[in-house]
């Protein structure tokens, strides 16, 4: 088991990370039942599991342990904990005598030296090896940026050698893809120059993580299934509107050999030694926002509970995680928990914009209560599901006795749900023991049945429809004249039966980023409906979505440096 050395003050995430004594991966994972021959070692303390070994899972015959979905209320922009409470119950769970592994996404370069930081939970309830996690780990995020743009170039190729498939250059939907954040190649305009560079067009770059193929990549449950979601991936259309896939122009074969390795899930460990998946990491606005379901299908056949998290607050993340991965997934959740903090609701009381982070530390009873009408609407919006809630309240230093009281008091007063505080961050495991018991009985207790929010067969603008009123709180849909011919289009394709992914605004429960709290009588407009085919769903469009975000005027990069020694400092 991993151990820590205390210190006086409490130290940092680098700090903890640097005095854990960690286990070699494969005997992190023998008390799960996976042996050295079950692992593809990426050094001691990561490895990949074998395909091998993943099958013989599947044909075990073992019960499916039940899912745990951490999600959360609408978050201030520094985010209000997911990770580090989905990384803290796991090791709760083990504090409790049950086993359990956690299943989280794999950190982007971009927000890794942009302004968020490493994404790896914290404190000590982090996952290990932390500093090889953020930055290249096994290798995937670079498979999938090259992976990517060799479809890019085989398009482009096509084109220049004579355009058989008659592409239309104005309507190539598929960019260039960057591991960075970097919002200059947003928009590019490529093949200038001359005949030996191409035929000029429009381009632009998008995050790896925005990339389809990052969401192919964890819905896909083997190789088999990886090429046929890579070959129906549409690229562009020809010139009588017809769509031009990957396997048109060639490029199934050779990106699924880019992607072999990266399809395989990856095992580390927890501060307290414990294993955890990290795998996937697709953005919850314009895909799924889940670690990969390969993933979360071995930690279910080898724990009793898969603890995992969906990105943002429960109106994106949540939602998508009910309506499309348990669909595509084949699974639902056992149970919820919702990440609140104290800062976060007087986010909400005081009606912020932008958050102020030092008015927000300080004590504010009444903007607490205020900000209680999101919490709320979280819960609402989850209770429609059908699956137990229980609210994580997650402590921060500056946190007020009697705020917390009241978020507790509040919640199972007023709301009839279970809610725990939790200081997993300071104390790891033991820090979510009560969470986790509450929890393990919300799921003995659960009486109700899992429902999802809208049929399949339903007409494309119905589903929007519900989404926005039943989730959003929008009394209303309109539909732009661009996105009605969307809509007809995907009619026509045979996109009418897919689960929908919308894209909005992370900061509001609204489609404006502005509005706090939980916004009613208001109108959601949808602007563009395309296809995500590889990946099995239609994506709405709300607003002009950033799948490329840029450096903010400080980032994390410029505080980041190495010693002659190969000490790293500032990278989380």
């Amino acid at each position: 088991m991993a151990s820590t050395e205390g210190t006086e003050a409490f130290p940092t995430d680098y700090e903890i990370a640097r005095q854990v004594e960690k286990d070699h991966i494969a005997d992190v994972v023998e008390p799960i039942g996976l042996s050295r021959a079950d692992l593809d070692l990426h050094g001691e303390y990561k490895a990949k599991l074998k395909f091998e070994a993943i099958e013989r899972l599947r044909e075990s015959g073992r019960t499916d342990g039940d899912v745990i979905l951490v999600t959360g209320m609408t978050p201030t922009p520094m985010g209000e904990g997911k990770t580090v409470t989905t990384v803290g119950l796991s090791q709760a769970f083990a504090h409790l005598g049950e086993d359990a592994l956690a299943a989280i996404r794999e950190p982007s370069l971009g927000p890794v030296f942009g302004v968020k930081g490493g994404a790896a939970g914290g404190g000590y309830s982090q996952v290990l090896p932390m500093e090889d996690i953020n930055l290249h780990f096994t290798g995937d995020l670079h498979a999938l940026t090259s992976a990517h743009n060799l479809i890019s170039t085989m398009v482009d190729n096509h084109v220049m050698h004579g355009n058989e498939l008659d592409i239309a250059v104005n309507w190539v939907n598929w960019p260039r893809a960057i591991d960075m954040n970097d919002r200059v190649l947003r928009e590019t305009v490529i093949g200038l120059g001359g005949d030996v560079t191409g035929v000029p067009r429009e381009d632009g770059f998008v995050l790896t993580a925005a990339s389809e193929l990052m969401a192919v990549l964890c819905l896909a449950d083997g190789i088999a299934d990886l090429k046929e979601r890579v070959a129906r991936i549409i690229v562009a259309y020809d010139r009588d509107g017809n769509p031009v896939t990957a396997e048109d122009v060639e490029a199934t074969g050779a990106v699924a050999i880019l992607l072999k390795e990266a399809l395989k899930p990856n095992v580390v460990q927890t501060v307290e030694g414990t294993p955890v998946f990290v795998h996937g990491g697709p953005f919850a606005n314009i895909a799924h926002g889940t670690n990969s379901l390969i993933a979360d299908e071995v930690a279910r056949k080898l724990s009793d509970y898969l603890v995992t998290e969906a990105g943002f607050g429960s109106d994106l993340g949540a939602e998508k995680f009910m309506n499309v991965v348990c669909r595509l997934g084949g699974m639902e959740p056992a149970a919820v928990t919702l990440v609140a903090s104290v800062r976060a609701l007087k986010y909400h009381g005081k009606d912020m914009w932008p958050a102020d982070v030092d008015a927000l530390d300080e004590p504010d009873i009444e903007a607490v209560r205020g900000g209680f009408e999101n919490l709320d609407a979280h819960v609402a919006n989850l209770r429609q599901f059908g699956v137990p809630v229980v609210v994580a309240l997650n402590r921060f230093p500056g946190d007020a006795d009697r705020e917390v009281r009241a978020v507790l008091e509040h919640c199972r007063e007023d709301l009839g749900i279970e809610a725990a505080e939790s200081t997993v961050f300071e104390e790891g495991g033991a820090g979510g023991v009560d969470l986790a018991g509450k929890l393990v009985a919300a799921i003995e207790d659960d009486g109700e049945t899992f429902e999802f929010l809208y049929d399949l067969d339903a007409p494309i603008e119905a589903k929007i429809e519900t989404i926005a009123t039943e989730i959003y709180g929008a009394e209303s849909v309109t539909f732009q004249s661009s996105a009605q011919d969307d809509i007809e289009r995907m009619n026509d394709l045979g996109f009418d039966n897919v689960p929908i992914v919308m894209s909005k605004t992370f900061h509001s429960l609204s489609d404006t980023a502005a509005w706090k709290g939980a916004p009613t009588g208001w109108e959601l407009e949808i602007k563009k409906v395309y296809p995500s085919a590889g990946a099995g769903f239609l994506v709405a469009l709300t607003s002009d979505v950033l799948t490329l975000p840029g450096l903010p005027e400080k980032s994390a990069a410029a505080g980041m440096d190495i010693d002659p020694d190969g000490t790293v400092s500032g990278l989380f």
